[in-house]
């Protein structure tokens, strides 16, 4: 299509800019936000792509400098229900204290193709800012489409930002090595691990901190038997089978999230082992689900729903940086870009010393 075209049908985004002028969607950005850090031959090529295609802001972000009823997305996928649920819950009063309006939206494909459409169509809507808990949080795909249509968003747990996102998490390297220390300070010498789902940087950390609090104690994780789960209550079950059918049968089990960590327990007790008295089982979440199965999860709490709020206060300061700039659209400044939430140690009856 022609850029005369594209004038007349006022269709051009910020990826038609950036195309253009030969730069990044966040370079576009920065120009249209008036950041200093841009050449002035880079500010130049991006104002006069500006000016051929005629670009304007998105209508949400238009919308909003009008003064008009704020509404913040929330694009969802997450497999565990008990993580969701909590995540819902601060998401929710969030918005009701902040007087704007959360939309919520599935994203149901697997494919990145699938996850870009489905972010297609929500950025469509009036939406004026966007919320990513994990795992889209980490996918690519949808936070390009985010930023080629102007729209600002916001991760979570996200364990490796890429700079200038907006973005809230814990520790987790710290977080999963505070509880293999505590395995350790428990006795076990024979730990074995339940990774996530490896297309999320947590689940690296996580598995990181595990590594290195062994190290600590002069013990390498190439030792431990590992397996892999992707933070479902199913994947769970099948990477505890195969822990509990090896030869050398660990005395602990360190599941990456209490889903895995509460399926570790039920194939325990279907064989007919006792938790703690012959293998104690701890998680990392401290969801709802720590505290239903028996007996309780000793597991990592991350403080779901403060994350949900904390990202929703992110993602409206940096609305409120564009509303201040007078754009009426991109991505505006906030002092904070990447907030670290404390974590906890929570000792239930699931951890104790290993038999004999």
């Amino acid at each position: 299509m022609s850029r005369a075209n594209r004038r007349n049908r006022g269709t051009a985004t910020v990826q038609d800019v950036a195309r253009a002028a030969g730069v990044s969607a966040m370079t576009v950005s920065r120009v249209v936000n008036g950041g200093t850090n841009v050449r002035d031959s880079t500010r130049e090529a991006v104002l006069q792509a500006i000016a051929e295609l005629n670009y304007s802001p998105n209508s949400a972000a238009r919308s909003l400098a009008a003064g008009d009823e704020l509404q913040i997305g929330l694009l969802y996928s997450n497999p565990s229900a008990a993580y969701l649920s909590q995540f819902l819950i601060g998401a929710l009063a969030a918005a009701r204290r902040a007087g704007c309006h959360l939309v919520l939206e599935l994203c149901e494909g697997e494919t990145p193709e699938e996850q870009a459409e489905a972010t297609r169509q929500f950025a469509a809507t009036s939406v004026g800012g966007v919320i990513l808990p994990p795992p889209l949080s980490e996918s690519g795909p949808v936070r390009d489409v985010l930023e080629a249509a102007g729209i600002p968003w916001v991760s979570v747990a996200m364990g490796r930002p890429p700079e200038d996102c907006l973005n809230v998490r814990i520790d987790d390297f710290e977080a999963s090595a505070a509880m293999t220390r505590h395995l350790l300070d428990l006795g076990h010498c024979h730990i074995g691990f339940i990774r996530g789902n490896p297309n999320q940087t947590s689940s690296e950390e996580r598995f990181r901190g595990f590594a290195a609090a062994l190290e600590e104690a002069g013990m390498e994780a190439s030792a431990m038997p590992v397996e892999q789960g992707d933070f479902t209550f199913r994947s769970g079950i099948d990477a505890a089978e195969r822990l509990l059918d090896s030869d050398h049968v660990p005395t602990a089990i360190f599941a990456s999230n209490d889903d895995m960590a509460a399926a570790a327990v039920g194939v325990a007790h279907r064989r007919g082992l006792h938790v703690p008295q012959d293998v104690s089982i701890v998680g990392f979440d401290d969801t709802s689900l720590a505290t239903t199965v028996w007996p309780e999860l000793t597991t990592v709490r991350q403080p779901i729903a403060p994350m949900a709020e904390a990202a929703l206060a992110l993602l409206l300061a940096r609305i409120r940086a564009d509303r201040a700039a007078g754009n009426g659209g991109g991505f505006g400044a906030t002092d904070l870009q990447d907030q670290v939430l404390e974590h906890a140690l929570v000792v239930r009856q699931s951890s104790g010393r290993p038999p004999h």
